[in-house]
């Protein structure tokens, strides 16, 4: 198989900095395998912009499958506090995911930035949010459409750097010629509907439907830095 990825972030229209990281930094195509991944430092927390930056560095540098290379990002984040003791407290989420040539991805999360899968026109979500209110979905005291205007809507209940043992949910679906897969913050997802992301996706080549998803969430009121990777899986090219 064959991948074609883009990605970007926006600090949006309310904040004045930005604390997503995204990998990779830069459009590209590539036969595998490919690394993408979203880190989103805790808004109102010290130091949230470097805790994404240290965990994104670090699990890119890490040898091992995703979930592995989010226990390394979060040792790594520790390992950053222990010589800036003033960055006690920063944290990060943390979504990664590998997508091998075999016609596979694997996840790594933590936190509440998603990975969605888009296959023949229905949207799939790879994750689950690691947030009060996702708890109260699961108990069933909140609807979806509740819990988005709910005012612990953005409360997560695992994150990297709190500690130094971490939960890593762990993920692998299959993959066929002409998927969509998108990563991506919370900036998104709590402005933009699930619907709308799908109509999103649909549209053009991936630097297209990055700068679609990123526009929709500022129009909707860009209230949290956006940031989003896509990647639509094509055919292997035949050499000639």
């Amino acid at each position: 198989m064959r991948f074609v990825w883009a990605s970007d972030t926006h600090t949006g229209r309310i904040r004045k900095n930005n604390e997503d990281v995204v990998h990779p930094e830069t459009d590209g195509h590539c036969s595998g395998p490919l690394l993408v991944g979203v880190a989103d430092g805790l808004g109102g927390h010290r130091d949230g912009e470097v805790a994404s930056r240290v965990a994104i560095d670090s699990a890119v540098r890490a040898e091992g499958p995703p979930w592995q290379k989010v226990k390394a990002a979060n040792a790594a984040i520790l390992d950053d506090v222990l010589g800036h003791p003033h960055r006690v407290g920063m944290g990060t989420t943390l979504t990664l995911a590998e997508l091998d040539p075999g016609g596979s991805v694997t996840i790594g999360h933590v936190g509440d930035s998603r990975a969605y899968l888009l296959r023949a026109g229905r949207l799939i979500r790879l994750t689950v949010d690691h947030t009060f209110v996702q708890e109260e979905i699961e108990a069933g005291r909140l609807t979806e459409e509740q819990a988005r205007i709910h005012p612990r809507r953005a409360q997560l209940t695992r994150a990297l750097g709190l500690g130094q043992e971490v939960i890593v949910d762990v993920g692998r679906t299959s993959l066929s010629v002409d998927d969509r897969l998108l990563v991506c913050s919370d900036g998104l997802t709590a402005m933009v509907t699930d619907e709308e992301i799908t109509t999103i996706l649909l549209e053009g080549p991936p630097s297209d439907v990055v700068w679609g998803l990123i526009e929709a969430a500022n129009r909707a009121g860009g209230h949290d830095n956006v940031s989003a990777v896509v990647v639509v899986v094509t055919a292997p090219e035949v050499p000639d």
